[in-house]
């Protein structure tokens, strides 16, 4: 099976060969933990789930290693532990776990590693006084920073100038740096801020050492793939590639480069003060987390998405007829994944049309044309079908409450006004389940029901 990514480190398409096909390595960017996940989080990180089990899938459950990492040190999380009057430990501690409850309700398998930037300070700091000794960093009022243009390659990868740089990016101005885009790997921490000693005094590190040195540390000096979120080609991604080049003597950091688009709200960027900020956390008590990924897969994870409620309503629609064609489903196993499904994926992920092959299964299927499992196995290389149909049907949301008791004698009721040809009986009491939120349907194994999406 041939895999092909779209690599921004080259701008086209390429044939992704592993390093080590008994070891293919994976990092995307994981959360800053002061907060919980957005929705255009939950996009990139369950693109990137998808990837981790494409390649599974291909190479084998136990020849992939992928490592999303925690940011447990920001200026963020200070600010919010101060707001709060605790500790960042506080802080990050609760958001963490809350962080990987959502990912879980969404379907996302647990990383090989998920790291926390505060456990690697010491390969921090050893990076740093390397970038130094180098000649690749200086010291400038109790801040360490990166010489950009000790970097000959600098602006490369987000492909752009260095004056085209500095004239479109957000980059603090400080009159000790040499260069406007020499960028901070050791800040200095006042006495109410956290800090750790270091060779340049108590302080903290920047954002972008932290990667490099998870990275490295748990997947070597080069690897296979790095991921994450379009917006940080510049300047995270570009930072990272700097600093860990430039310490490893030119060696790459990532054979290839995956970035996921951005995604807006009902049309409009989302945003606090336009009211359309969701996070995943909220939207998980109002939808089944299936719905919510089915509904991240219907475009391709390197372009644009508007995410709508209308998006999410069609994905529980679908599904919900997808867990009744695979209901009578046995166990499954790999070989019953449509070859075709794979070879989609295989596309730099190419959900949409894998989606279009699952609906031409899902349509065998309900012909009898093809076997249940194939549909499920398939759909399962989503993160899809992955539970009973009773399971996935009892999902309510929250603060709905629903007197089963009171619907099935509704249903009996109508059920018996149709045996009697009562049908406008019939009509009035399928209304009134209507009003109650419930839809029904009449079907070979009878009467069912589901709360109207």
């Amino acid at each position: 099976m041939e895999l092909q990514f779209y690599n921004t480190a080259t701008r086209k398409k390429e044939r992704f060969e592993p390093l080590d096909p008994q070891n293919v390595r994976v990092y995307t960017c994981g959360p800053t933990v002061y907060d919980y996940a957005h929705i255009g989080n939950g996009r990139t990180f369950s693109s990137f789930d998808l990837l981790f089990r494409l390649l599974r899938h291909v190479y084998g459950e136990a020849h992939v290693t992928y490592v999303r990492n925690i940011t447990d040190i920001d200026d963020k999380i200070i600010d919010r532990a101060g707001e709060r009057g605790v500790g960042i430990r506080d802080v990050t501690d609760v958001t963490t776990e809350g962080f990987k409850e959502d990912m879980k309700g969404f379907g996302l398998l647990e990383p090989t590693h998920e790291p926390r930037a505060t456990d690697y300070l010491d390969g921090m700091i050893d990076m740093m006084q390397k970038l130094v000794d180098l000649g690749h960093a200086y010291e400038a009022e109790g801040h360490l920073l990166f010489d950009v243009k000790s970097d000959p390659s600098y602006g490369k990868f987000a492909n752009r100038s260095l004056d085209d740089l500095i004239a479109g990016a957000r980059v603090e101005v400080a009159p000790y740096k040499k260069d406007p885009v020499d960028f901070v790997l050791w800040k200095p921490s006042t006495g109410n801020q956290p800090g750790w000693p270091s060779p340049w005094g108590r302080g903290r590190p920047g954002w972008h050492t932290e990667c490099s040195v998870m990275s490295e540390q748990l997947l070597g000096e080069t690897f296979d793939i790095h991921a994450g979120g379009v917006d940080l080609i510049f300047p995270h991604h570009q930072n990272e590639i700097a600093q860990s080049t430039c310490v490893h003597h030119g060696a790459p950091m990532a054979n290839f480069w995956l970035h996921a688009g951005f995604l807006e709200v009902e049309g409009e960027k989302m945003s606090k003060s336009l009211g359309n900020f969701y996070t995943v956390h909220d939207l998980l008590k109002q939808w089944p987390g299936e719905a919510l990924r089915l509904a991240m897969f219907t475009s391709h994870y390197r372009q644009f998405m508007n995410f709508s409620e209308h998006g999410i309503r069609d994905a529980k629609i679908l599904l919900d007829r997808w867990y009744r064609l695979t209901e009578p489903a046995g166990e499954v196993t790999k070989a019953d994944v449509s070859e075709a499904v794979v070879e989609a994926l295989a596309d730099d992920l190419n959900t949409p049309k894998a989606l279009a092959e699952l609906h031409e299964i899902a349509g065998k299927v309900a012909k009898g044309e093809e076997r249940p499992e194939v549909l499920k196995a398939s759909a399962g290389l989503f993160g899809l079908l992955a539970q009973s149909a009773e399971e996935w049907f009892a999902f309510r949301p929250e603060g709905v409450e629903v007197d089963e008791a009171r619907i099935a004698e509704l249903i009996a009721a109508r059920n018996a006004a149709r045996k009697a040809k009562d049908f406008a009986k019939a009509d009035a009491v399928r209304d009134e389940l209507a009003a109650m939120g419930i839809a029904i349907k009449d079907g070979p194994e009878g009467t069912t029901w589901e709360l109207m999406p």
